[in-house]
Protein backbone atom coordinates (compact mmCIF):
# COMPACT_ATOMS: atom_id res chain seq x y z
CA UNK A 1 0.00 0.00 0.00
CA UNK A 2 1.42 3.44 -0.92
CA UNK A 3 2.53 5.61 2.00
CA UNK A 4 -0.08 8.34 1.34
CA UNK A 5 -2.84 5.77 1.13
CA UNK A 6 -1.64 4.15 4.37
CA UNK A 7 -1.66 7.51 6.18
CA UNK A 8 -5.15 8.20 4.80
CA UNK A 9 -6.31 4.82 6.10
CA UNK A 10 -4.94 5.48 9.60
CA UNK A 11 -6.53 8.96 9.70
CA UNK A 12 -9.80 7.42 8.53
CA UNK A 13 -9.64 4.80 11.28
CA UNK A 14 -9.10 7.53 13.86
CA UNK A 15 -12.07 9.47 12.44
CA UNK A 16 -14.29 6.40 12.72
CA UNK A 17 -13.05 5.83 16.28
CA UNK A 18 -13.96 9.40 17.20
CA UNK A 19 -17.41 9.03 15.60
CA UNK A 20 -17.84 5.76 17.48
CA UNK A 21 -16.97 7.40 20.79
CA UNK A 22 -19.46 10.24 20.19
CA UNK A 23 -22.12 7.75 19.13
CA UNK A 24 -21.57 5.54 22.18
CA UNK A 25 -21.73 8.54 24.51
CA UNK A 26 -25.07 9.51 22.94
CA UNK A 27 -26.25 5.90 23.17
CA UNK A 28 -25.37 5.63 26.84
CA UNK A 29 -26.46 9.15 27.78
CA UNK A 30 -30.06 9.07 26.54
CA UNK A 31 -30.88 6.03 28.67
CA UNK A 32 -30.65 8.15 31.81
CA UNK A 33 -33.55 10.53 30.96
CA UNK A 34 -35.37 7.52 29.50
CA UNK A 35 -35.29 5.79 32.90
CA UNK A 36 -36.11 9.01 34.73
CA UNK A 37 -39.21 9.54 32.59
CA UNK A 38 -40.52 5.98 32.33
CA UNK A 39 -39.17 4.39 35.51
CA UNK A 40 -37.51 1.01 35.92
CA UNK A 41 -40.36 -0.80 34.14
CA UNK A 42 -40.03 1.44 31.09
CA UNK A 43 -36.29 0.96 31.13
CA UNK A 44 -36.76 -2.81 31.36
CA UNK A 45 -39.03 -2.75 28.28
CA UNK A 46 -36.50 -0.75 26.29
CA UNK A 47 -33.64 -3.04 27.32
CA UNK A 48 -35.61 -6.11 26.22
CA UNK A 49 -35.66 -4.74 22.66
CA UNK A 50 -32.23 -3.09 22.64
CA UNK A 51 -29.96 -6.14 22.04
CA UNK A 52 -31.88 -7.11 18.89
CA UNK A 53 -31.76 -3.57 17.53
CA UNK A 54 -28.10 -3.21 18.49
CA UNK A 55 -27.16 -6.38 16.61
CA UNK A 56 -28.74 -4.99 13.43
CA UNK A 57 -26.99 -1.64 13.87
CA UNK A 58 -23.64 -3.36 14.43
CA UNK A 59 -24.06 -5.41 11.27
CA UNK A 60 -24.80 -2.21 9.32
CA UNK A 61 -22.06 -0.12 10.87
CA UNK A 62 -19.08 -2.38 11.51
CA UNK A 63 -19.56 -5.92 10.27
CA UNK A 64 -20.57 -5.84 6.61
CA UNK A 65 -18.94 -2.46 5.73
CA UNK A 66 -15.61 -3.77 7.01
CA UNK A 67 -15.95 -6.94 4.92
CA UNK A 68 -16.99 -4.96 1.82
CA UNK A 69 -14.10 -2.51 2.11
CA UNK A 70 -11.66 -5.37 2.64
CA UNK A 71 -12.88 -7.14 -0.51
CA UNK A 72 -12.83 -3.89 -2.49
CA UNK A 73 -9.20 -3.21 -1.60
CA UNK A 74 -8.17 -6.79 -2.41
CA UNK A 75 -9.90 -6.73 -5.79
CA UNK A 76 -8.53 -3.29 -6.71
CA UNK A 77 -5.03 -4.48 -5.76
CA UNK A 78 -5.29 -7.07 -8.55
CA UNK A 79 -6.10 -4.34 -11.09
CA UNK A 80 -9.76 -5.32 -11.54
CA UNK A 81 -12.54 -2.74 -11.60
CA UNK A 82 -15.46 -2.69 -9.18
CA UNK A 83 -18.76 -2.53 -11.04
CA UNK A 84 -22.35 -2.64 -9.90
CA UNK A 85 -22.95 -5.81 -11.92
CA UNK A 86 -19.90 -7.78 -10.79
CA UNK A 87 -19.34 -6.48 -7.24
CA UNK A 88 -21.79 -4.10 -5.57
CA UNK A 89 -24.95 -5.80 -6.85
CA UNK A 90 -23.89 -9.34 -5.87
CA UNK A 91 -22.60 -8.16 -2.49
CA UNK A 92 -25.93 -6.46 -1.82
CA UNK A 93 -27.75 -9.68 -2.71
CA UNK A 94 -25.59 -11.75 -0.38
CA UNK A 95 -26.16 -9.36 2.54
CA UNK A 96 -29.88 -9.32 1.80
CA UNK A 97 -29.77 -13.12 1.74
CA UNK A 98 -28.30 -13.08 5.25
CA UNK A 99 -30.55 -10.39 6.73
CA UNK A 100 -33.89 -11.38 5.20
CA UNK A 101 -34.06 -14.72 7.07
CA UNK A 102 -33.33 -12.81 10.28
CA UNK A 103 -36.27 -10.52 9.50
CA UNK A 104 -38.60 -13.43 8.69
CA UNK A 105 -37.58 -15.44 11.76
CA UNK A 106 -38.12 -12.52 14.15
CA UNK A 107 -41.39 -11.49 12.49
CA UNK A 108 -42.91 -14.98 12.58
CA UNK A 109 -41.55 -15.98 15.99
CA UNK A 110 -42.13 -12.78 17.93
CA UNK A 111 -44.89 -14.28 20.08
CA UNK A 112 -42.98 -17.46 21.05
CA UNK A 113 -39.92 -15.33 21.85
CA UNK A 114 -41.99 -13.00 24.02
CA UNK A 115 -43.44 -15.97 25.90
CA UNK A 116 -39.95 -17.46 26.27
CA UNK A 117 -38.59 -14.30 27.92
CA UNK A 118 -41.61 -14.17 30.21
CA UNK A 119 -43.53 -11.16 28.85
CA UNK A 120 -46.09 -11.70 26.08
CA UNK A 121 -46.57 -7.93 25.71
CA UNK A 122 -43.16 -7.73 24.00
CA UNK A 123 -44.39 -9.59 20.90
CA UNK A 124 -45.43 -6.45 19.01
CA UNK A 125 -42.11 -4.79 19.86
CA UNK A 126 -40.15 -7.74 18.49
CA UNK A 127 -42.22 -7.70 15.29
CA UNK A 128 -41.46 -4.00 14.77
CA UNK A 129 -37.78 -4.61 15.54
CA UNK A 130 -37.60 -7.19 12.75
CA UNK A 131 -37.97 -4.51 10.05
CA UNK A 132 -34.60 -2.93 10.89
CA UNK A 133 -32.90 -5.95 9.29
CA UNK A 134 -34.40 -5.06 5.91
CA UNK A 135 -32.45 -1.77 5.92
CA UNK A 136 -29.08 -3.30 6.85
CA UNK A 137 -28.06 -4.19 3.25
CA UNK A 138 -28.52 -0.57 2.09
CA UNK A 139 -26.54 1.11 4.89
CA UNK A 140 -23.87 -1.58 4.90
CA UNK A 141 -23.28 -1.44 1.13
CA UNK A 142 -23.03 2.36 1.06
CA UNK A 143 -20.66 2.48 4.02
CA UNK A 144 -18.58 -0.35 2.59
CA UNK A 145 -18.40 1.49 -0.75
CA UNK A 146 -16.95 4.62 0.85
CA UNK A 147 -14.60 2.75 3.18
CA UNK A 148 -13.35 0.67 0.27
CA UNK A 149 -12.36 3.97 -1.38
CA UNK A 150 -10.74 5.13 1.91
CA UNK A 151 -13.34 7.88 2.37
CA UNK A 152 -14.41 7.64 6.00
CA UNK A 153 -16.30 10.91 6.47
CA UNK A 154 -19.64 9.61 5.09
CA UNK A 155 -19.60 6.66 7.50
CA UNK A 156 -18.75 8.90 10.45
CA UNK A 157 -21.44 11.46 9.58
CA UNK A 158 -24.09 8.80 8.95
CA UNK A 159 -23.28 7.11 12.26
CA UNK A 160 -23.69 10.31 14.27
CA UNK A 161 -26.77 11.37 12.27
CA UNK A 162 -28.38 7.97 12.79
CA UNK A 163 -27.75 8.14 16.53
CA UNK A 164 -29.14 11.69 16.85
CA UNK A 165 -32.38 10.66 15.11
CA UNK A 166 -32.71 7.55 17.29
CA UNK A 167 -32.09 9.43 20.52
CA UNK A 168 -34.49 12.25 19.60
CA UNK A 169 -37.38 9.90 18.80
CA UNK A 170 -36.86 7.74 21.89
CA UNK A 171 -36.68 10.72 24.25
CA UNK A 172 -39.71 12.35 22.59
CA UNK A 173 -41.67 9.11 23.05
CA UNK A 174 -40.58 8.87 26.69
CA UNK A 175 -41.74 12.45 27.33
CA UNK A 176 -45.07 11.68 25.64
CA UNK A 177 -45.60 8.53 27.73
CA UNK A 178 -44.66 10.42 30.90
CA UNK A 179 -47.03 13.31 30.23
CA UNK A 180 -50.02 11.36 28.92
CA UNK A 181 -49.76 8.24 31.05
CA UNK A 182 -50.00 6.08 27.92
CA UNK A 183 -49.21 2.39 27.74
CA UNK A 184 -45.62 2.00 28.96
CA UNK A 185 -44.92 -0.55 26.19
CA UNK A 186 -44.99 2.35 23.73
CA UNK A 187 -41.40 2.92 24.87
CA UNK A 188 -40.30 -0.35 23.28
CA UNK A 189 -42.26 0.32 20.10
CA UNK A 190 -40.71 3.78 19.91
CA UNK A 191 -37.24 2.24 20.24
CA UNK A 192 -37.89 0.01 17.21
CA UNK A 193 -39.38 2.87 15.17
CA UNK A 194 -36.49 5.14 16.18
CA UNK A 195 -33.97 2.58 14.92
CA UNK A 196 -35.81 2.30 11.59
CA UNK A 197 -35.92 6.08 11.11
CA UNK A 198 -32.30 6.35 12.22
CA UNK A 199 -31.30 3.83 9.56
CA UNK A 200 -33.30 5.72 6.93
CA UNK A 201 -31.54 8.93 7.97
CA UNK A 202 -28.18 7.18 7.59
CA UNK A 203 -29.16 5.99 4.09
CA UNK A 204 -30.16 9.55 3.16
CA UNK A 205 -26.87 11.00 4.43
CA UNK A 206 -24.84 8.35 2.64
CA UNK A 207 -26.89 8.85 -0.53
CA UNK A 208 -26.18 12.58 -0.50
CA UNK A 209 -22.46 11.88 -0.15
CA UNK A 210 -22.72 9.38 -3.01
CA UNK A 211 -24.34 11.96 -5.30
CA UNK A 212 -21.78 14.57 -4.34
CA UNK A 213 -18.58 12.59 -4.64
CA UNK A 214 -19.11 9.51 -6.76
CA UNK A 215 -21.97 9.97 -9.21
CA UNK A 216 -19.75 10.35 -12.26
CA UNK A 217 -17.25 7.66 -11.37
CA UNK A 218 -20.01 5.21 -10.40
CA UNK A 219 -21.90 5.78 -13.69
CA UNK A 220 -18.72 5.02 -15.60
CA UNK A 221 -18.31 1.77 -13.68
CA UNK A 222 -21.74 0.61 -14.79
CA UNK A 223 -20.65 0.56 -18.42
CA UNK A 224 -17.39 -1.36 -17.92
CA UNK A 225 -17.17 -4.94 -19.08
CA UNK A 226 -18.55 -7.29 -16.45
CA UNK A 227 -16.12 -9.64 -14.75
CA UNK A 228 -17.00 -13.14 -13.56
CA UNK A 229 -18.80 -13.00 -10.23
CA UNK A 230 -16.91 -14.92 -7.49
CA UNK A 231 -19.98 -15.77 -5.42
CA UNK A 232 -18.12 -18.15 -3.13
CA UNK A 233 -15.57 -15.47 -2.26
CA UNK A 234 -18.27 -12.90 -1.50
CA UNK A 235 -20.34 -15.25 0.65
CA UNK A 236 -17.34 -16.59 2.58
CA UNK A 237 -15.89 -13.14 3.23
CA UNK A 238 -19.19 -11.61 4.32
CA UNK A 239 -19.91 -14.52 6.64
CA UNK A 240 -16.43 -14.78 8.17
CA UNK A 241 -15.21 -11.19 8.10
CA UNK A 242 -18.70 -9.71 8.33
CA UNK A 243 -20.51 -11.85 10.87
CA UNK A 244 -17.75 -13.69 12.73
CA UNK A 245 -15.27 -10.84 13.08
CA UNK A 246 -18.04 -8.45 14.12
CA UNK A 247 -18.56 -10.26 17.40
CA UNK A 248 -15.79 -8.14 18.93
CA UNK A 249 -18.11 -5.14 18.57
CA UNK A 250 -20.93 -7.12 20.18
CA UNK A 251 -19.30 -8.32 23.41
CA UNK A 252 -21.49 -6.24 25.71
CA UNK A 253 -24.53 -6.66 23.44
CA UNK A 254 -24.47 -10.46 23.51
CA UNK A 255 -24.07 -10.42 27.29
CA UNK A 256 -27.23 -8.29 27.47
CA UNK A 257 -28.81 -10.66 24.94
CA UNK A 258 -28.37 -13.52 27.41
CA UNK A 259 -30.05 -11.43 30.13
CA UNK A 260 -32.94 -10.65 27.78
CA UNK A 261 -33.87 -14.32 27.53
CA UNK A 262 -32.90 -15.71 30.93
CA UNK A 263 -33.16 -13.04 33.61
CA UNK A 264 -36.94 -12.64 33.97
CA UNK A 265 -37.66 -16.41 34.13
CA UNK A 266 -34.75 -16.83 36.56
CA UNK A 267 -35.98 -14.04 38.83
CA UNK A 268 -39.46 -15.59 38.86
CA UNK A 269 -37.88 -18.91 39.86
CA UNK A 270 -36.14 -16.95 42.61
CA UNK A 271 -39.57 -16.07 44.00
CA UNK A 272 -40.41 -12.71 42.45
CA UNK A 273 -43.71 -11.97 40.77
CA UNK A 274 -43.67 -11.06 37.07
CA UNK A 275 -44.01 -7.34 37.90
CA UNK A 276 -41.26 -7.49 40.54
CA UNK A 277 -38.97 -9.35 38.13
CA UNK A 278 -39.47 -6.71 35.43
CA UNK A 279 -38.71 -3.90 37.86
CA UNK A 280 -35.66 -5.75 39.20
CA UNK A 281 -34.30 -6.17 35.67
CA UNK A 282 -34.93 -2.49 35.00
CA UNK A 283 -32.85 -1.64 38.08
CA UNK A 284 -30.14 -4.09 36.98
CA UNK A 285 -30.06 -2.52 33.51
CA UNK A 286 -29.05 0.80 35.07
CA UNK A 287 -25.53 -0.53 34.98
CA UNK A 288 -25.46 -0.84 31.16
CA UNK A 289 -24.96 2.85 30.23
CA UNK A 290 -22.27 3.21 32.89
CA UNK A 291 -20.48 0.08 31.68
CA UNK A 292 -20.74 1.33 28.10
CA UNK A 293 -19.24 4.71 28.98
CA UNK A 294 -16.53 3.10 31.11
CA UNK A 295 -15.63 0.69 28.33
CA UNK A 296 -15.46 3.57 25.84
CA UNK A 297 -12.98 5.27 28.16
CA UNK A 298 -11.04 2.08 28.76
CA UNK A 299 -10.78 0.76 25.22
CA UNK A 300 -11.46 3.40 22.56
CA UNK A 301 -8.10 5.15 22.75
CA UNK A 302 -6.30 1.82 22.86
CA UNK A 303 -8.25 0.59 19.81
CA UNK A 304 -7.34 3.80 17.97
CA UNK A 305 -3.68 2.73 18.18
CA UNK A 306 -4.39 -0.56 16.42
CA UNK A 307 -5.44 0.13 12.80
CA UNK A 308 -1.94 -0.84 11.61
CA UNK A 309 -1.85 -4.19 13.48
CA UNK A 310 -1.48 -6.71 10.67
CA UNK A 311 0.60 -9.80 9.99
CA UNK A 312 2.56 -7.81 7.41
CA UNK A 313 3.52 -5.18 10.01
CA UNK A 314 4.44 -7.98 12.38
CA UNK A 315 6.91 -9.41 9.86
CA UNK A 316 8.28 -6.14 8.44
CA UNK A 317 8.48 -3.95 11.57
CA UNK A 318 8.36 -6.24 14.61
CA UNK A 319 9.74 -3.64 17.06
CA UNK A 320 7.13 -1.00 16.15
CA UNK A 321 4.46 -3.69 16.04
CA UNK A 322 5.15 -4.90 19.58
CA UNK A 323 5.48 -1.33 20.82
CA UNK A 324 2.02 -0.39 19.51
CA UNK A 325 0.41 -3.50 20.96
CA UNK A 326 2.10 -3.02 24.31
CA UNK A 327 0.96 0.60 24.45
CA UNK A 328 -2.63 -0.30 23.52
CA UNK A 329 -2.84 -2.94 26.24
CA UNK A 330 -1.25 -0.67 28.84
CA UNK A 331 -3.55 2.26 28.11
CA UNK A 332 -6.55 -0.07 28.19
CA UNK A 333 -5.46 -1.66 31.48
CA UNK A 334 -4.67 1.56 33.35
CA UNK A 335 -7.66 3.59 32.11
CA UNK A 336 -10.20 0.79 32.57
CA UNK A 337 -8.85 -0.04 36.03
CA UNK A 338 -9.08 3.61 37.09
CA UNK A 339 -12.62 3.94 35.73
CA UNK A 340 -13.66 0.74 37.49
CA UNK A 341 -12.19 1.74 40.87
CA UNK A 342 -13.65 5.22 40.71
CA UNK A 343 -17.13 4.12 39.65
CA UNK A 344 -17.37 1.40 42.31
CA UNK A 345 -16.57 3.97 45.00
CA UNK A 346 -18.87 6.64 43.55
CA UNK A 347 -21.74 4.35 42.61
CA UNK A 348 -24.06 5.13 45.56
CA UNK A 349 -23.99 8.84 44.62
CA UNK A 350 -23.97 8.22 40.86
CA UNK A 351 -26.94 5.86 41.11
CA UNK A 352 -29.02 8.44 42.96
CA UNK A 353 -27.85 11.26 40.69
CA UNK A 354 -28.66 9.49 37.44
CA UNK A 355 -31.59 7.26 38.38
CA UNK A 356 -33.23 9.13 41.30
CA UNK A 357 -32.61 6.48 43.99
CA UNK A 358 -29.94 4.02 45.12
CA UNK A 359 -31.76 0.78 44.33
CA UNK A 360 -29.50 -2.12 43.40
CA UNK A 361 -26.28 -0.31 44.27
CA UNK A 362 -24.50 -3.36 45.72
CA UNK A 363 -25.34 -5.55 42.68
CA UNK A 364 -24.35 -2.80 40.26
CA UNK A 365 -21.03 -2.31 42.01
CA UNK A 366 -20.28 -5.96 41.24
CA UNK A 367 -21.37 -5.38 37.65
CA UNK A 368 -18.98 -2.42 37.29
CA UNK A 369 -16.06 -4.89 37.30
CA UNK A 370 -17.20 -5.59 33.73
CA UNK A 371 -15.62 -2.30 32.62
CA UNK A 372 -12.11 -3.51 33.35
CA UNK A 373 -12.59 -7.01 31.98
CA UNK A 374 -14.45 -6.01 28.81
CA UNK A 375 -11.99 -3.21 27.96
CA UNK A 376 -8.98 -5.49 28.22
CA UNK A 377 -10.73 -8.35 26.41
CA UNK A 378 -11.93 -6.12 23.55
CA UNK A 379 -8.45 -4.62 23.08
CA UNK A 380 -6.85 -8.07 23.02
CA UNK A 381 -9.52 -9.41 20.66
CA UNK A 382 -8.94 -6.48 18.28
CA UNK A 383 -5.23 -7.37 18.19
CA UNK A 384 -6.00 -11.03 17.41
CA UNK A 385 -8.40 -10.02 14.66
CA UNK A 386 -5.77 -7.71 13.17
CA UNK A 387 -3.51 -10.77 13.01
CA UNK A 388 -6.32 -12.62 11.17
CA UNK A 389 -7.28 -14.96 14.04
CA UNK A 390 -10.91 -14.04 13.55
CA UNK A 391 -12.61 -17.41 13.95
CA UNK A 392 -10.73 -18.13 17.16
CA UNK A 393 -11.63 -14.75 18.62
CA UNK A 394 -15.27 -15.26 17.69
CA UNK A 395 -15.13 -18.66 19.36
CA UNK A 396 -13.88 -17.08 22.60
CA UNK A 397 -16.74 -14.56 22.54
CA UNK A 398 -19.29 -17.33 22.00
CA UNK A 399 -17.78 -19.23 24.95
CA UNK A 400 -18.27 -16.09 27.06
CA UNK A 401 -21.88 -15.88 25.87
CA UNK A 402 -22.66 -19.50 26.81
CA UNK A 403 -20.85 -19.01 30.13
CA UNK A 404 -23.14 -16.06 30.87
CA UNK A 405 -26.26 -17.95 29.74
CA UNK A 406 -25.40 -21.05 31.81
CA UNK A 407 -24.33 -19.07 34.87
CA UNK A 408 -27.60 -17.10 34.73
CA UNK A 409 -29.57 -20.34 34.68
CA UNK A 410 -27.76 -21.54 37.81
CA UNK A 411 -27.13 -18.37 39.82
CA UNK A 412 -30.21 -16.20 39.22
CA UNK A 413 -32.71 -18.67 40.76
CA UNK A 414 -30.38 -18.89 43.78
CA UNK A 415 -29.31 -15.27 44.31
CA UNK A 416 -31.55 -13.16 42.08
CA UNK A 417 -30.05 -10.09 40.43
CA UNK A 418 -26.81 -10.62 42.35
CA UNK A 419 -26.43 -13.93 40.52
CA UNK A 420 -26.76 -12.18 37.15
CA UNK A 421 -24.12 -9.61 38.10
CA UNK A 422 -21.73 -12.40 39.11
CA UNK A 423 -22.54 -14.29 35.91
CA UNK A 424 -21.66 -11.22 33.79
CA UNK A 425 -18.33 -10.72 35.56
CA UNK A 426 -17.56 -14.45 35.32
CA UNK A 427 -18.27 -14.59 31.58
CA UNK A 428 -16.10 -11.54 30.84
CA UNK A 429 -13.34 -12.93 33.07
CA UNK A 430 -13.38 -16.14 31.02
CA UNK A 431 -13.21 -14.09 27.81
CA UNK A 432 -10.35 -11.96 29.13
CA UNK A 433 -8.31 -15.01 30.19
CA UNK A 434 -8.87 -16.78 26.87
CA UNK A 435 -7.93 -13.71 24.79
CA UNK A 436 -4.79 -12.84 26.79
CA UNK A 437 -3.65 -16.48 26.85
CA UNK A 438 -4.05 -16.68 23.07
CA UNK A 439 -2.16 -13.40 22.64
CA UNK A 440 0.68 -14.79 24.71
CA UNK A 441 0.69 -17.99 22.66
CA UNK A 442 0.69 -16.22 19.29
CA UNK A 443 3.05 -13.41 20.34
CA UNK A 444 5.58 -15.05 22.69
CA UNK A 445 7.74 -11.92 22.77
CA UNK A 446 4.89 -9.88 24.24
CA UNK A 447 5.74 -9.09 27.87
CA UNK A 448 2.62 -7.22 28.89
CA UNK A 449 2.36 -8.19 32.55
CA UNK A 450 6.11 -8.01 33.03
CA UNK A 451 6.13 -4.60 31.37
CA UNK A 452 3.44 -3.36 33.75
CA UNK A 453 4.72 -0.99 36.43
CA UNK A 454 2.75 -2.65 39.21
CA UNK A 455 4.20 -0.46 41.92
CA UNK A 456 3.11 2.74 40.16
CA UNK A 457 -0.34 1.28 39.42
CA UNK A 458 -0.97 0.13 43.01
CA UNK A 459 0.22 3.45 44.45
CA UNK A 460 -1.85 5.53 42.02
CA UNK A 461 -4.90 3.32 42.60
CA UNK A 462 -4.47 3.56 46.37
CA UNK A 463 -4.26 7.36 46.18
CA UNK A 464 -7.45 7.39 44.06
CA UNK A 465 -9.27 5.26 46.67
CA UNK A 466 -8.05 7.46 49.54
CA UNK A 467 -9.08 10.61 47.69
CA UNK A 468 -12.65 9.40 47.06
CA UNK A 469 -13.01 8.12 50.64
CA UNK A 470 -11.68 11.44 51.97
CA UNK A 471 -14.24 13.35 49.90
CA UNK A 472 -16.93 11.09 51.30
CA UNK A 473 -15.83 11.93 54.84
CA UNK A 474 -15.61 15.66 54.13
CA UNK A 475 -19.06 15.74 52.49
CA UNK A 476 -20.94 13.01 54.45
CA UNK A 477 -24.45 14.16 53.55
CA UNK A 478 -24.17 13.96 49.78
CA UNK A 479 -26.29 10.78 49.54
CA UNK A 480 -29.33 12.60 50.91
CA UNK A 481 -28.65 15.87 49.11
CA UNK A 482 -30.36 17.26 46.01
CA UNK A 483 -29.47 15.97 42.57
CA UNK A 484 -27.90 19.33 41.73
CA UNK A 485 -25.56 18.95 44.68
CA UNK A 486 -24.83 15.34 43.68
CA UNK A 487 -24.04 16.49 40.15
CA UNK A 488 -21.38 18.91 41.35
CA UNK A 489 -20.07 16.36 43.82
CA UNK A 490 -19.75 13.53 41.26
CA UNK A 491 -18.26 15.76 38.57
CA UNK A 492 -15.76 17.24 41.01
CA UNK A 493 -14.69 13.95 42.59
CA UNK A 494 -14.52 12.00 39.32
CA UNK A 495 -12.76 14.84 37.47
CA UNK A 496 -10.14 15.59 40.13
CA UNK A 497 -9.74 11.91 40.94
CA UNK A 498 -9.19 11.01 37.30
CA UNK A 499 -6.66 13.80 36.77
CA UNK A 500 -4.82 12.81 39.96
CA UNK A 501 -4.75 9.14 38.96
CA UNK A 502 -3.36 9.82 35.47
CA UNK A 503 -0.88 12.38 36.80
CA UNK A 504 0.53 9.89 39.29
CA UNK A 505 0.72 7.11 36.68
CA UNK A 506 2.76 9.37 34.41
CA UNK A 507 4.78 10.81 37.27
CA UNK A 508 5.70 7.40 38.66
CA UNK A 509 6.61 6.21 35.17
CA UNK A 510 3.89 3.66 34.56
CA UNK A 511 4.43 4.50 30.87
CA UNK A 512 7.61 4.71 28.85
CA UNK A 513 8.56 7.89 27.03
CA UNK A 514 7.80 6.47 23.57
CA UNK A 515 4.32 5.47 24.73
CA UNK A 516 3.59 8.97 26.04
CA UNK A 517 4.54 10.41 22.65
CA UNK A 518 1.51 8.63 21.18
CA UNK A 519 -0.87 10.65 23.37
CA UNK A 520 -2.54 13.96 22.50
CA UNK A 521 -0.75 16.84 24.28
CA UNK A 522 2.27 14.55 24.63
CA UNK A 523 4.54 17.49 25.51
CA UNK A 524 2.57 18.07 28.73
CA UNK A 525 2.82 14.42 29.76
CA UNK A 526 6.52 14.35 28.94
CA UNK A 527 7.11 17.36 31.20
CA UNK A 528 5.40 15.54 34.06
CA UNK A 529 7.35 12.39 33.23
CA UNK A 530 10.73 14.16 33.33
CA UNK A 531 9.98 16.47 36.25
CA UNK A 532 12.22 16.00 39.30
CA UNK A 533 11.30 15.99 42.94
CA UNK A 534 12.77 18.74 45.17
CA UNK A 535 15.50 16.37 46.42
CA UNK A 536 16.76 15.99 42.87
CA UNK A 537 15.55 12.43 42.34
CA UNK A 538 13.52 11.66 39.26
Amino acid sequence: MPRNESKKLVKGALLLTLAGVISKILSAGYRIPLQNLTGDIGFYIYQQAYPILAIAMTLALYSFPSAISNMAMEIKATGQSLTIKSFYGPVFMVIAGICTPMFIFLLLNAEPLALFVGDENLAGIYQLSAFIFLLVPFTALLRGFFQGNIVMTPTACSQIGEQIIRVSIIIAAAVWVFRTGSDIYHVGRAAAIASIFGALAAILILGLFLLRYHRKSLSRRVTTKADAIPWNYYVTTLLILGLVASLNHMVLIIIQFADTFTLIPGLMDHGLTAREAMEAKGVFDRGQPMIQLGTVLGSSFALALLPSVTKQKWREHPRTFYSNIQAALLFSFYLAAGATIGLILLFPEANTLLFQNDKGTADLQILVLSIFLSSLAMTGAAILQGLEYRKRTAGFILIAFFTKWSANQILVPLWGVTGSAIATVLSLFVLCVLVLAELKRKLPELRFFKRMNWRAFVKAGAVLVLFVLAMDLIFPEQAAASRVYLLFYCVFVSGIGGILYIYLLVRWQAFQEEELRMLPMSSLFLKIYHRRWPNGKN
